[in-house]
């Protein structure tokens, strides 16, 4: 399972033009954005591995993590962690579990932070979404578990 996190200052996620998840900041809060990715191996203890380095992550301000200042999360599903590249310039999407597989365990992992108090947003499983966000830094951090 992959995550990528990005420390942001401003988020949002529209589906259809409507705003389906965003992140509210006061000036100076930081949040932060989370695009996960599943592939055909991954399992249930994977998806509670990726939610508890996401809460526990040190990338805020002060090396503060979500978990330490109550930073608000946006959880977005994002297959596209699992393009491969390594031929031509086509990504393929073959890594990539299908819906049925990833959306379980991409809930799960939203459902793990929610247990561990986090406040957390999402974009919605399978739709064309427009991901708006202000990083902040900027940060950027790769996980794979």
């Amino acid at each position: 399972m992959r995550a990528l996190i990005q420390r942001v200052s401003s988020a949002s996620v529209q589906v259809d033009d409507a705003v389906v998840g965003s992140l509210a900041l006061s000036d100076g809060q930081q949040g932060l954005v989370v695009l996960v990715g599943a592939t055909h191996t991954d399992t249930a203890e994977q998806s509670d591995a990726v939610a508890d380095k996401v809460w526990k992550m040190r990338i805020l301000d002060g090396e503060k993590s979500a978990s330490d200042v109550g930073a608000p999360l946006l959880v977005i599903s994002q297959f596209t962690l699992y393009a491969n590249t390594a031929k031509g310039r086509r990504p393929s999407w073959n890594q990539a579990a299908p819906g049925a597989a990833a959306e379980p365990l991409v809930a799960r992992v939203v459902d793990r932070l929610r247990a561990h108090g986090a406040t957390v947003e999402t974009g919605r499983f399978g739709a064309h979404m427009k991901v708006a966000l202000v990083n902040d830094g900027p940060v950027t951090v790769s996980i794979e578990v």
